[in-house]
């Protein structure tokens, strides 16, 4: 019997594969629960306090089950989006997250992926490739919109001669101004449960004191459903060795935002996130927060930041390898301290 050369589903969707403004077929849906949230508590470390406290979260936001970390609620939808990526090269940016409502744990929630715009690269002598704009909205099981991104991948092109460019990538705008964020606070969230703390204020800024390393990779890639090859084989990573997925890097950027702002309540989005250079598992990380500006809103406020991350060596020179800019809503009072 002669064999079939038949492509394996695994092997893409390439970059020139795509339709334009055609959903791809969803994801399996991924209930967030109790197992899920201890799981990426032990891999991000992240000690925002109404994660970790049933009673408080139950205090502040007045539901039973405790709510589910921001992070994890976007990794998960992140995790979703890799039905268009599983063999991604890149990813170049984020921009316009919001999380619309946040999740508490138990909730079941699925993401539609969909192809918006694609722009082609210079032939760089391995051929050109494509950048791909994705549209991603991400509902629970009752329907109603729980988070909503766009993410610009970067992927390979199965014919070179199938060039077809179409839609308008952009650029992530990292000025969004904070009114845009205000529909994803809450509106029945108690803060003054939280802190009564001082406000972050204007000139706030904080280098990290504690470094941290990142391990368990492979883990949080499980975890979220991520299926891009690029952070599961090491062959089809970067000089031999696996990627960590950027959204790993992000999760100890916020561990380091809830320890620099303790009246952190959550993050409703980013602004925009960019991934410098690449990371690996064991890289050591430093974290550098800034104030950018500020709206209040009843007991606290929307508060944009800057979180600048590097990897430090023995040897090397610290690497630059993330820029994000999370929007965050801080409980406390005004008249806030500098560092």
């Amino acid at each position: 019997m002669s064999e079939q050369n038949t492509a394996h589903p695994w092997d893409g969707p390439y970059g020139d594969d795509f339709v334009i403004g055609e959903p791809l077929p969803n994801a399996p849906a991924i209930t967030i629960d109790e197992g899920t949230a201890a799981l990426y508590q032990a891999l991000s470390g992240d000690p925002a306090r109404l994660s970790l406290s049933t009673p408080l979260s139950h205090a502040v936001t007045g539901a039973d089950a405790r709510v589910v970390n921001s992070a994890l609620a976007l990794q998960v939808a992140i995790g979703q989006s890799t039905v268009a990526t599983k063999i991604v090269i890149a990813n170049l940016f984020y921009r316009d997250v919001t999380l619309h409502r946040q999740v508490h744990i138990g909730a079941t929630v699925t993401s539609t992926v969909t192809p918006v715009a694609r722009a082609f690269t210079r032939d760089n002598g391995k051929g050109r490739r494509a950048k791909v704009l994705l549209s991603i909205e991400t509902r629970d099981a009752h329907g109603a919109l729980v988070a909503s991104l766009e993410r610009l991948a970067l992927l390979p092109l199965r014919d070179q001669g199938r060039l077809e460019e179409a839609g308008d990538i952009g650029s992530a705008d990292s000025n969004r101004p904070l009114a845009d964020f205000l529909p994803a606070v809450p509106g029945h969230w108690d803060l003054a449960r939280l802190s009564r703390a001082p406000l972050p204020a204007e000139g706030f800024q904080a280098a990290d004191p504690l470094c941290d390393s990142i391990s368990g990779a492979l883990d949080l890639v499980r975890l979220t459903q991520n299926q891009a090859a690029a952070h599961r084989d090491p062959a089809r990573g970067q000089r031999g060795r696996r990627l960590v997925y950027g959204g790993h890097t992000v999760a100890l950027a916020q561990a380091s935002l809830s320890r620099l702002v303790p009246g952190l309540a959550a993050v409703v989005g980013w602004r925009s996130c960019d991934h410098l250079a690449p990371c690996f598992e064991d890289d050591l990380l430093s974290f550098h927060l800034t104030f950018e500006d500020i709206l209040p809103v009843t007991d606290g406020a929307l508060i944009g930041f800057r979180l600048r991350g590097l990897t430090l060596g023995p040897e090397a020179e610290p690497v630059d390898v993330l820029d994000f800019r999370p929007v965050a809503l801080v409980a406390g009072t005004s008249g806030g301290t500098h560092v």
